[in-house]
């Protein structure tokens, strides 16, 4: 604040200076332009040859003298000397308008006389006009303004300092609380709020966007610590298994069937590669949006690559009528319904069906879980006539226990599995839907869960809908 108020002092110091300059001169303008109106009126006169004498004047301040070509004094005011003019005769330019200063004492007056010289007369009689005025009135004037300046510029300093310091400690005041409250949060307590000040302004946007900004840092701290805890949890669990089998394949010596421990070894080490290759992916997933490879994919090409690795029974493709095209990475994509079709193929009971329809416009998610062949048939032509799609929508069905709608949020959640599929064995490790989702998200599309048959309460299936980006199809003209 010390370096803000001697700028200041420093800013008045110069206006004041500048405003001393301006007046001076403005001061002097004025008397030169008084002085130049006599001369002109008696000049006036000296061209009519009306010269009275003594010459008029208005103003005890002022002198005038009319002299010739030789510097004789042929007229002058009452007040003015009759037989030396008020400027030596050397400095005077027959027939130019000048503006002179000279000692008060050959005008009569005390301080500098300023003297204005005007021409008159003719050819043949040149003479010049002198009207002398006192610059005492200027000075006093001017003299009057710098005293009041150079009193009142310290007191003004100071009264700007005084509200500097208030309104800048006003100010201030709710940075210093933030500062305070900065510091009370340390690195083990990440819950701390920083103060928000009542004032509605920069300060108070400032304060609510740190806290939100600390309620992120708090729940991303939240949820790498249940993360890393189950993630831990999980590789312990197949890690136990084969310390189990060595130890008991040791205790048990040539009569170990190594067969079966092999196959149990490689079966937990399958998991265990399985469990790191899928947290690495997610890893590289939460870096952010790499730039990747993206192409047309053909939809209908994919999933029928996706279910030849099944059975069938119970995976079943309903192919598309026409190739439905979109953009992404077709490994990725690959990843989407491999997950999907391997959790379904986990809970249903006898089917599971894999399809794509194309959608004409509504990205509202009202797509209907019920529509028949009569509305994809329309859809289709819609499409048809419409030339392109607004989005595809892929759907995995299965005819197993479903997803109940209070869970189907959660189920998304890295390492969250329900209440059937805890058996660790039966079940994966809770990471293919959060795996999904973030691979969806890259894509451009989204993904939900419905029944796939709300007429059955107790085996109401699942259904999965995938909404992926549409592209015109490449190979139409």
């Amino acid at each position: 604040m010390a370096v803000g108020v001697l700028g200041v002092s420093g800013g008045l110091a110069v206006g004041v200076a500048v405003l001393l300059g301006v007046l001076g001169w403005a001061l002097q303008r004025a008397v030169d332009t008084e002085a130049f109106r006599t001369a002109d009126a008696v000049a006036l006169l000296a061209a009519e040859e009306v010269l009275p004498d003594p010459l008029p004047v208005a103003g005890g301040q002022v002198r005038v003298q009319v002299v010739d070509a030789e510097g004789r004094v042929r007229a002058a005011s009452i007040d003015a000397d009759r037989l030396v003019p008020m400027v030596a005769p050397d400095r005077i330019e027959v027939g130019a308008r000048q503006r002179l200063t000279v000692p008060g004492d050959r005008a009569g007056f005390a301080g500098p006389v300023r003297v204005v010289a005007v021409p008159a007369g003719d050819a043949a009689d040149p003479r010049t006009v002198l009207v002398a005025r006192s610059l005492a009135d200027a000075r006093h004037s001017a003299h009057v303004v710098r005293t009041i300046l150079l009193v009142s510029l310290p007191l003004l300093v100071v009264v700007l300092a005084g509200v500097a310091w208030r309104v800048v400690g006003a100010t201030l005041r709710p940075v210093e609380a933030l500062r305070r409250g900065a510091e009370e949060i340390t690195g083990r307590d990440g819950a701390g709020r920083l103060p928000v000040p009542a004032s509605q302004d920069e300060i108070h946007s400032l304060a609510v966007t740190l806290n939100g900004m600390l309620g992120r840092l708090e729940s991303a701290r939240h949820r790498q610590r249940a993360f890393v805890a189950d993630a831990a949890h999980e590789l312990r669990s197949p890690l136990a298994n084969i310390r189990t089998e060595l130890e008991v394949a040791r205790r048990l010596g040539g009569r170990t069937d190594w067969t079966a421990v092999s196959a149990n070894l490689l079966a937990d080490t399958e998991r265990l590669g399985r469990l790191v290759d899928d947290l690495l992916l997610l890893a590289r997933l939460d870096e952010g949006p790499p730039a990747r490879t993206t192409g047309p994919v053909e939809l209908g090409a994919l999933l029928a690559a996706v279910a030849a690795r099944y059975p069938s029974p119970p995976v079943r493709l309903d192919a598309p009528g026409r190739p439905l095209w979109t953009e992404g990475d077709p490994d990725e994509l690959r990843r989407i319904l491999a997950n999907l079709v391997d959790n379904a193929v986990r809970h249903a009971d006898r089917e599971v069906v894999l399809a794509a329809r194309p959608r004409a416009g509504r990205r509202d998610g009202n797509d209907g879980d019920a529509r028949g062949a009569a509305d994809a048939d329309a859809d289709m032509a819609a499409v048809d006539g419409a030339g392109a799609a607004a989005y595809h929508l892929v759907t995995v069905t299965d005819d197993g226990p479903g997803v109940p709608a209070a869970d189907r949020e959660r189920v998304f959640g890295r390492f969250t599995r329900l209440d059937d599929a805890r058996a660790r064995d039966d079940g994966g490790a809770g990471l293919g839907l959060a795996i999904v989702r973030e691979l969806v998200r890259r894509a451009g599309g989204r993904v939900d869960l419905t029944d796939a048959d709300p007429g059955r309460p107790d085996r109401p299936g699942l259904r999965v809908r995938l909404r992926l980006p549409a592209l015109p199809d490449p190979e139409r003209p």
